[in-house]
């Protein structure tokens, strides 16, 4: 709390439905975000080049933001959050709205950065957790479930989304849940 800008600057962030700025171009909206954060201008074209080519936006770099598909969007969103190299990176539903080779390409980005990075993703979608958590915590009404490693869980999605309904069916039961590590 009391060092909010500092903690900023260790974070990427990217909502579902991110804001962004429907007037501009991707090309405009991270030249703003580059300045935002403060990049120096070799910093910024550094990148700025590896975003584009990492989010795979060269080919909608100059277009109307409004012009553009969820998919695109979503990516561009993720390019904003990557864009200052942040060690912690919040994903909430990265892959809403892309197709499945968009999403194919998510995961990799994703599991390549987790090398390096500490992410945090935030999904209701079990099968993006099976492809790239190591680490799974189940939370329901702000209760936890589940904390401890994927393979731990579950070797399968159809396991992983069965387990996870009965964490939450006995949740809601209200019986007394210890959590597995």
């Amino acid at each position: 709390r009391s060092h909010r800008l500092d903690a900023a600057r260790h974070l990427g962030y990217l909502p579902e439905n991110g804001p962004l700025y429907v007037e501009m171009t991707p090309h405009e909206m991270l030249t703003y975000c580059g300045r935002v954060r403060g990049m120096g201008s070799t910093l910024y074209t550094q990148r700025y080049d590896y975003v584009i080519h990492a989010c795979s936006l060269k080919t909608v770099i100059h277009k109307p933001i409004s012009k553009l598909s969820k998919g695109f969007r979503q990516r561009l969103g993720m390019a904003q959050a990557l864009l200052h190299d942040p060690p912690v990176l919040i994903l909430d539903e990265p892959t809403s709205g892309l197709d499945p080779v968009q999403t194919a390409q998510a995961r990799e980005l994703i599991k390549t950065l987790s090398k390096d990075k500490t992410i945090l993703l935030s999904t209701h979608i079990l099968t993006e957790v099976q492809a790239v958590c190591q680490r799974v915590i189940l939370i329901n009404n702000g209760r936890l479930l589940f904390d401890g490693e994927t393979k731990s869980l579950s070797h399968s999605v159809e396991e992983l989304e069965q387990k996870f309904r009965d964490f939450v069916l006995k949740d809601n039961k209200q019986d007394r849940l210890v959590a597995v590590s």
